[in-house]
């Protein structure tokens, strides 16, 4: 008789900048959507799990919202959110923008680390965007500047280097059960990924013409016996004139939007959706517990 095979787990936790690409590297690595991706800095506002199987092993990436100097209590939460997803993962990795190179968001976690005395994986992602010499001057500064395990050149558009990490991931989980079932590939509640899913068509269909004063909330989920959804969401706004650029002319914009959400919930949950937006204004909804709660993040951090 063959012996049982080993299997491992663990948890590694990308951090960096806004805007870095983590996101879309998790999502190339799960091979399906889980979190939402957009041009804006600070899209991401919670942690999501991304979850992969390589061989035996399953490895469990925790997306992390963007660091920066925070302003307002959402920035402060989810910079929170960031730095305790760090804390709680096996393995840390620290994700900078080949292209943009060392910031100033980037020497605060630089420094950050320092502090922390820990020793995290170095990813510089983006490689596709800049010439080979700025990419090796990029590492070398960055390796006197802080203490890597390792370091990786990626591209999560395209794909380069991502197996490289993930061999050397797989290597360092620990030997135990799989936390999740084969088929899972993420934590996050049907409810709110579809909210996400808004969220992200919103940022990219209005561009430059709204703020980050808007929210999405998946206010009904009716499940059909035919297995189709009727899902109901509230766009919140703070301000009255932000309604009508989410409704657009004639209600186009907002047309658009749900289109092109719903045409992407079909293709992540396999299923017909009927999906309705109804756009509210709600000034303080960023100071309002209960969303911070649904996201998952510290309203008091």
């Amino acid at each position: 008789m063959n012996a049982p095979s080993v299997t491992s787990c663990g948890f590694f936790a990308f951090i960096g900048a806004p805007n870095v690409g983590k996101s879309t590297l998790v999502n190339r690595i799960v091979g399906a959507k889980v979190s939402i991706v957009s041009s804006k800095v600070q899209t991401t506002r919670t942690r999501v799990l991304g979850i992969t199987i390589r061989d035996q092993s399953q490895i469990i990436f925790i997306d992390t919202p963007g660091i920066f100097p925070p302003k307002r209590r959402l920035d402060r939460a989810m910079v929170a959110s960031a730095w305790g997803g760090a804390s709680d993962a096996d393995g840390v990795i620290f994700l900078v923008d080949a292209k943009r190179g060392i910031d100033s968001d980037t020497r605060i976690i630089l420094n950050s680390l320092k502090k922390q005395n820990r020793t995290v994986i170095l990813g510089i992602n983006k490689i596709d965007l800049v010439k080979k010499s700025t990419l090796l001057n990029l590492a070398a500064t960055l390796t006197e500047n802080g203490t890597f395990s390792d370091i990786f050149m990626l591209s999560a558009e395209t794909g380069d280097g991502v197996d490289d990490l993930l061999d050397n991931l797989t290597e360092l989980l620990p030997n135990g059960p799989w936390m999740y079932p084969e088929d899972q590939i993420s934590d996050m509640p049907s409810r709110l990924l579809a909210a996400e899913i808004t969220r992200e068509k919103i940022y990219q269909q209005l561009h430059q013409e709204l703020p980050y004063a808007v929210t999405v909330e998946t206010e009904k989920w009716e499940q059909a016996d035919n297995g189709s959804a009727k899902v109901n969401q509230i766009i919140f706004v703070q301000k009255s004139g932000q309604k009508a650029i989410v409704l657009g002319k004639g209600g186009a914009k907002i047309k658009k939007i749900g289109e092109l959400a719903r045409k992407e919930l079909e293709n992540l949950l396999g299923h017909r959706v009927h999906l309705f937006l109804f756009v509210k204004v709600r000034e303080k909804w960023g100071d309002d517990p209960e969303r911070y709660s649904e996201w998952g993040l510290d309203f008091n951090a």
